[in-house]
C-alpha cells in the first residue's frame, strides 16, 4: 500500500494582483516544502482555497505541481466537494493527469447522515483506483465522520487508505485507531494536534504549518518516532506559538500574510475571505519575531 509519509502539507494557492494563480511562486513554495522535508503535497486542499478555485484551475495546479515534484514526493489532489457525481468527475480526470492520491473531504452543508456520508465515499471510491483519504473537519463541514463510518468504508473500500482527522476530540481520534490499526493510516488535520496524535498510534500531520517551519515539524515526529519522547515535546511546545497564530483568524488568511511578511509574494486570499486585520497582523508579526524569523513589515 501506497505510504504517504509523515508530513504532509496542504499547499496554499498564490495569487497575483490580479488575483490570477501566481505560477512563479507556486514553483517557489514548492521547491519550498521538498527542501524543508515534505513527503507529499496536498494540492486544493482547504489551505489552497479549493472552494474558490475553477475546475480548469484546479488541474492546471494539479500537473504543475505533479511536474514539479517528480519523484521527490507525493502529490494528493483535492478533488471533493458536497455533490458525489462532481467529485468523481474530478476525481478522474486528476487520475488521468498521475496524482498519488485524493482528499476526500465530508460533504459539507448538505449534512448527510452517517449513510449517506458511507454511500457518498464508497461511490468515489467504486469510481477510482486511487487511494483515498477521508477528510474529516466537522467545525467546516457541519457533519463528524464517525469512527465506524470509517471502519465500514475501510472494510468495503481497499483504496480508503486513511483520514485527516481534524475533529480535535482525543477520544475519537483513539478510537479510530483502536478499530483501524495500522496499515491504516491516521493523520493530524492539526499542527497542534500532530504530537498527541502520535501519542496514540498517529502517521503524521497534513499541515499548514509546514510552509514556515517544516524542519521543525518534521524534526518533532521523526523525534518522536525515534523514541526521544522529550525532543519532541520540547519542539512541540517551542512551535506551539507558531502553530495557534496561524489560525488566529480563518485559514489560509493568517499563513498567506505570514508568508508575505516573511518575503514571499503569494497575494491575498480571494473573496470571501478577507485581508488579515490590523490586530491579528499585530499579533502574527510579534509571534514571527520571537520565533526569530525576520520580518518585513513594509
Amino acid at each position: 500500500m501506497i505510504h504517504f509519509g509523515s508530513l504532509i502539507t496542504a499547499i496554499i494557492t498564490p495569487f497575483s494582483n490580479d488575483d490570477e494563480i501566481n505560477w512563479k511562486e507556486v514553483d517557489r513554495i514548492v521547491d519550498k516544502l521538498l527542501e524543508d522535508g515534505s513527503d507529499s503535497i496536498l494540492v486544493s486542499g482547504t489551505t489552497g482555497e479549493a472552494p474558490t478555485l475553477s475546475k480548469k484551475e484546479k488541474l492546471e495546479l494539479f500537473v504543475r505541481i505533479k511536474e514539479r515534484v517528480g519523484n521527490k514526493a507525493k502529490v494528493i489532489a483535492g478533488t471533493t466537494t458536497y455533490c458525489t457525481k462532481e467529485s468523481i468527475e474530478l476525481t478522474k480526470e486528476a487520475e488521468k493527469i498521475g496524482v498519488d492520491g485524493i482528499l476526500a473531504t465530508a460533504p459539507y452543508y448538505n449534512r448527510p447522515p452517517q449513510d449517506g456520508l458511507y454511500l457518498h465515499f464508497a461511490k468515489i471510491a467504486s469510481e477510482t483506483s486511487l487511494p483515498i483519504i477521508v477528510y474529516n473537519i466537522p467545525s467546516r463541514t457541519a457533519v463528524n465522520v464517525l469512527p465506524e463510518t470509517l471502519k465500514r468504508l475501510a472494510n468495503d473500500y481497499s483504496n480508503i487508505v486513511g483520514v485527516k482527522e481534524a475533529s480535535g476530540d482525543m477520544n475519537q481520534i483513539s478510537t479510530i485507531r483502536r478499530i483501524l490499526p495500522r496499515p491504516f493510516l491516521l493523520y493530524s488535520g492539526d499542527d497542534s494536534m500532530t504530537l498527541p496524535l502520535l501519542s496514540v498510534g498517529g502517521d503524521g500531520v497534513i499541515s499548514v504549518a509546514s510552509h514556515i517551519v517544516g524542519k521543525e515539524i518534521k524534526e518533532m515526529i521523526n523525534s518522536y518516532f525515534k523514541g526521544d519522547i522529550n525532543k519532541a515535546s520540547e519542539l512541540h511546545l517551542r512551535l506551539l506559538p507558531i502553530f495557534r497564530i496561524l489560525f488566529v483568524t480563518t485559514n489560509p488568511i493568517p499563513l498567506k500574510e505570514a508568508l508575505n511578511l516573511l518575503g514571499y509574494n503569494v497575494g491575498k486570499c480571494r473573496l470571501p475571505l478577507s485581508p488579515i486585520d490590523a490586530k491579528s497582523r499585530a499579533e502574527l508579526i510579534k509571534v514571527l519575531k520571537e520565533y526569530g524569523f525576520e520580518v518585513n513589515e513594509g
